[in-house]
């Protein structure tokens, strides 16, 4: 079923995944995550802000604990993605994260090659995924339940870990504990119906 499968560490973006589903539900509040502390923000209410909002962050401390590569602290890693273009602040908001700077970022700060993909099939995340890269793959966010249909396309980043012919699999920093977090298994035909058609492709460090 699935022919490729890199061993890839999980990150959520929220400090305690099992909580995932409470707070995504809207039955807790991210500043009662009792694991706030890890994530480098200087308070409850900077974790609850930011965490929501990285999901890229979270699939490149996955990629870079791949690699071997020291892990920061998820909040202070997207305040410098931030600094280098990847986030832009939109008054209360945010906006990104934006492809090209952040893969330059990446790039220069741990000589990592990146290469942006506006046009991306899912033969070719698994054609990708079978030559040994990793690939963020923009999703909707309801990815975490694989049996809906979402209105759009887009609009969160997963981690594309293993491939075969008719599945892959997915770490979704997002996901449902037990079933969509972690290497989760998902059928092309239904991850069509999630993906926008674009993507990062993330390559072996020199």
């Amino acid at each position: 079923m699935i022919t490729t499968m890199h061993d890839v560490p999980y990150f959520a973006q929220w400090e305690s995944p099992e909580l995932i589903p409470e707070i995504v539900g809207g039955r807790m509040s991210a500043v009662d995550d009792p694991c706030w502390p890890a994530s480098g923000a200087a308070s409850p209410e900077e974790y609850a802000w930011w965490a929501g909002r990285i999901c890229g962050m979270a699939c490149l401390r996955m990629v870079l604990a791949f690699h071997g590569l020291p892990v920061p602290s998820p909040v202070p890693l997207a305040v410098e993605c931030m600094e280098h273009g990847g986030y832009v602040r939109d008054g209360e908001g945010l906006r990104g994260l934006i492809y090209a700077p952040f893969a330059e970022w990446v790039t220069s700060r741990w000589d990592i090659p990146v290469e942006v993909r506006p046009q991306l099939t899912l033969d070719d995340v698994a054609e990708e995924v079978h030559r040994g890269r990793l690939v963020m793959i923009s999703v909707h966010k309801w990815i975490r339940w694989p049996d809906r249909t979402p209105l759009s396309t887009g609009g969160h980043l997963v981690l594309a870990t293993g491939a075969g012919r008719e599945h892959m699999t997915l770490h979704n920093p997002s996901g449902i504990p037990g079933e969509t977090q972690q290497h989760a298994l998902i059928k092309k035909a239904d991850l069509k119906r999630f993906f926008a058609g674009r993507g990062i492709v993330i390559g072996l460090p020199s």
